[in-house]
């Protein structure tokens, strides 16, 4: 669990890192960045979810 944490928190600075740039920047580039990272912070909170319900049924 600690491990999908970290995961989680490394892709929300991916985004907030790229987000920024697109923002301030206009950077093209970082906008699909930040798209990729919001896809994966997706998919790691549906990880999340199973795993604290499993932890929660212990």
């Amino acid at each position: 669990m600690k491990e999908l944490l970290e995961k989680i928190q490394s892709e929300i600075e991916t985004f907030n890192t790229e987000a920024q740039a697109q923002v301030e920047k206009g950077n093209k580039a970082a906008g699909t960045r930040a798209r990729k990272a919001a896809l994966e912070i997706s998919k790691l909170m549906k990880d999340f979810r199973k795993v604290s319900l499993e932890e929660s049924k212990k």
